[in-house]
C-alpha cells in the first residue's frame, strides 16, 4: 500500500485529503520511488483551484517535485537502479503523475541523480526554483558579468534561485518586495539592492540605481498590468521576460511608442525540462553550483506529509521566503 494526496474537486486547501491506496507498479519508461521530501509550488494552488493550465481528471493527485530514492524501475529504463538516491524534476503533465505522496509512480526521463552530500529535503526545493531561473538568466545570454538584473516577487523559491544565478554569472541582482517585511532577508540572500515597491517608484529607483541606464534582464512571474511599470526600468536593447501569471489580469504588451526597445516574451521551464538535451545542461549548471556551494536552496519551513493542507494555506498567505518542503515520515505510517 502507499499514502496519496488526491483531489476529488476544485477548491481551497480543505479538498486535498491523504488517503491509502494501492501501490502502482511502473510501466515501460517509469520509475517508482520512496518520496523522502516533496517541494510545494504555486503551480499546484493553481491546479488544485481549477486556474491551471492543464486540468485534472478527479480523483487526482498533484505535485512536480520530490526528492527519495528508487523504488521499483520500470521496462526500458537504463540508468537508474533500485535504491539510488534521485529527485524529481518537472518535466511531466500533474494530469498524468504527482509527486503528493510516499511512494509514487513518474517517467525516468523526469529523474535526476541526487548528489550525496545533497540531503531531502533541499534536493526537493531544487529542480523548480533553479531550472526556472537558469534558463533566462544563464542558458539565454541575455545577462553578461556586470549587467543589473531585476528580479520581482523575489521571495519565492524562484526570485531566491535568481538571485544566486545572477551572482555566479557575475550580475548584479535588484530585488523587488512589496513591503518592507522581507527587505532585510532579501539582502541577506544576496540581493545587491532591494526595492520596496509599495514605497518606492520602481522605474525612479533601478534608473538611479544603474545611473540612468536601466536592467539588461527584467525576471517577473506576476504578469499583469504590472509589467508597463516594469518595462519602464528595462535598458534599450534590454529583455522584459514573464515567467508566471500571479496576476490573473491581462497582460498587456509595452507599447512601442511610450516605452526603449525591448524585447518581451514568455517562458516556462518546460521549454528545457522536455529537452533532454537542454536538460542535460540545467542538471549539469545546477549540479556544478550546488557541489561548489555557489547554490543553497533556501528553505522557509517544512510540513509532514499529514499536514499537507496546512502546507498549502500557508503557501497562500505569502508570507515565506523560498522554498516550502513538506516530508515524509515512514516509520509513522507503519
Amino acid at each position: 500500500m502507499a499514502r496519496l494526496v488526491q483531489f476529488d474537486q476544485f477548491g481551497g486547501p480543505e479538498v486535498l485529503t491523504l488517503r491509502e491506496v494501492e501501490a502502482i507498479a511502473p510501466q515501460a519508461g517509469e520509475v517508482r520511488i520512496r518520496v523522502d521530501a516533496i517541494g510545494l509550488n504555486r503551480a499546484e494552488i493553481m491546479f488544485r483551484e481549477g486556474s491551471y493550465f492543464d486540468h485534472p481528471t478527479f480523483p487526482s493527485t498533484l505535485g512536480y517535485e520530490a526528492a527519495g530514492v528508487v523504488d521499483a524501475v520500470g521496462e526500458g529504463v537504463d540508468g537508474l537502479t533500485e535504491g539510488d538516491p534521485v529527485a524529481v524534476v518537472p518535466a511531466f503533465l500533474q494530469s498524468r503523475y504527482g509527486t503528493y505522496g510516499d511512494h509514487v509512480v513518474v517517467p525516468a526521463a523526469a529523474v535526476v541523480p541526487r548528489p550525496a552530500d545533497v540531503d531531502p529535503v533541499s534536493a526537493a526545493a531544487v529542480w523548480m526554483a533553479y531550472v526556472t531561473a537558469y534558463g533566462p538568466l544563464a542558458e539565454s545570454g541575455h545577462v553578461q558579468p556586470g549587467d543589473h538584473v531585476l528580479l520581482t516577487a523575489a521571495s519565492s523559491s524562484v526570485g531566491q534561485a535568481a538571485i544566486q544565478i545572477a551572482l555566479r554569472i557575475g550580475a548584479i541582482p535588484i530585488a523587488t518586495t512589496r513591503t518592507a517585511d522581507k527587505k532585510q532577508r532579501l539582502l541577506d540572500a544576496g540581493a545587491a539592492h532591494v526595492i520596496v515597491t509599495d514605497d518606492e517608484d520602481l522605474p525612479a529607483r533601478v534608473k538611479e540605481i544603474t545611473g540612468g541606464e536601466g536592467v539588461r534582464l527584467a525576471f517577473d512571474p506576476v504578469a499583469g498590468p504590472g509589467v508597463e511599470t516594469i518595462a519602464l526600468a528595462v535598458a534599450p536593447g534590454g529583455h522584459l521576460v514573464v515567467y508566471g501569471t500571479l496576476d490573473r489580469r491581462t497582460t498587456p504588451l509595452p507599447n512601442a511608442a511610450s516605452y526603449p526597445a525591448l524585447s518581451t516574451s514568455t517562458y516556462t521551464l518546460f521549454e528545457i525540462t522536455l529537452n533532454p538535451e537542454r536538460l542535460r545542461r540545467a542538471v549539469a549548471f545546477v549540479n556544478s553550483g550546488l557541489a561548489t556551494g555557489a547554490f543553497t536552496p533556501v528553505v522557509d519551513r517544512t510540513f509532514d506529509l499529514t499536514e499537507i493542507a496546512e502546507a498549502h494555506r500557508y503557501m497562500e498567505a505569502s508570507g515565506h521566503v523560498g522554498k516550502i518542503v513538506v516530508t515524509v515520515d515512514h516509520e509513522a505510517a507503519r
